[in-house]
């Protein structure tokens, strides 16, 4: 049975505490969950209300962010932006991430040649995340920034790494909605099946302003040693600029990366079946 009660609904106290103590902490991460590109300053009522606590909890939890320099007050609107006491907190995970290092020169040379940005993303079984940008020298340009997430089901990246995945789990994830899909039913998800297979033979995903009628998206997939994915190398840009038969050459520029960044990690990529 999956477990649906949002942070408000944990309970509060056990016999030894433990159960307290774990809601704290899964209170504390769905209020820093809130802040996104997007929208990165908010304030104590808006988080309470997205995230289904009280207003004197969120207080206390920014208040405790605060003081560790996790979150920081816009001296104008007095709202709460992230801090950089977060860098420190991710700063060993990054320095240590194989694959944001291995692509960096990669990304900055597939931005150098196709002149649109280009990010590495990575999977957390239900969110493709960026790690990794290089942003396009045009004034007009799509940025990926670090720490996005991406969980619609046309993203070219979540594309990349759910065409990995078994199809009953594609289908938990889209049925359940932690993958968005607005408007899926049955024949929904078995096109979506085979939107996924062609992906695997195409060798990259198409995103032509499916999710953002402004954007166009390709992403082709990162291998480890085993031939798992480990990561997807995505390519962003305005869809004025991109023509169809520009995306030809931007989908096979992105897959040209992945498999740069895939032997310089010792990867390869999984043998075909007949």
């Amino acid at each position: 049975m999956v477990d649906t009660m949002t942070p408000a609904e944990s309970p509060e106290t056990t016999g030894n505490g433990d159960t307290k103590g774990t809601s704290v902490i899964v209170n504390a991460i769905a209020v820093l969950r809130t802040f996104t590109a997007d929208e990165p300053l908010l304030g104590v009522t808006e988080i309470a209300n997205r995230v289904g606590l009280h207003k004197s909890t969120v207080s206390r939890i920014l208040a405790t962010f605060e003081q560790e320099h996790l979150v920081e007050r816009d001296p104008e609107s007095r709202r709460f932006r992230l801090g950089l006491g977060l860098i420190a907190v991710a700063g060993p995970l990054l320095a240590e991430l194989e694959e944001r290092r291995v692509a960096y020169p990669v990304l900055r040379e597939l931005t150098e040649q196709t002149g649109e940005t280009s990010a590495l993303m990575v999977w957390n079984g239900a969110e493709s995340m960026c790690v990794e940008q290089i942003a396009s020298h045009h004034q007009i340009k799509h940025t990926t920034p670090l720490g996005a997430r991406y969980t619609d089901a046309m993203s070219a990246s979540v594309q990349v790494f759910l065409s990995a995945e078994q199809s009953e789990r594609v289908r938990t994830l889209l049925r359940s909605g932690a993958i968005s899909y607005p408007g899926l039913d049955d024949a929904g998800l078995d096109g979506y099946q085979i939107k996924l297979k062609d992906v695997t033979v195409r060798g990259w995903a198409i995103n032509y302003g499916e999710s953002s009628i402004d954007e166009v998206g390709v992403a082709a997939p990162v291998y480890d040693h085993r031939g798992d994915i480990v990561a997807a190398v995505l390519i962003s840009a305005p869809r004025f600029r991109v023509s169809r038969e520009r995306l030809q050459s931007l989908g096979e520029a992105c897959a040209a990366a992945a498999h740069k960044v895939t032997t310089r990690l010792g990867g390869r990529a999984p043998q075909s079946k007949n």
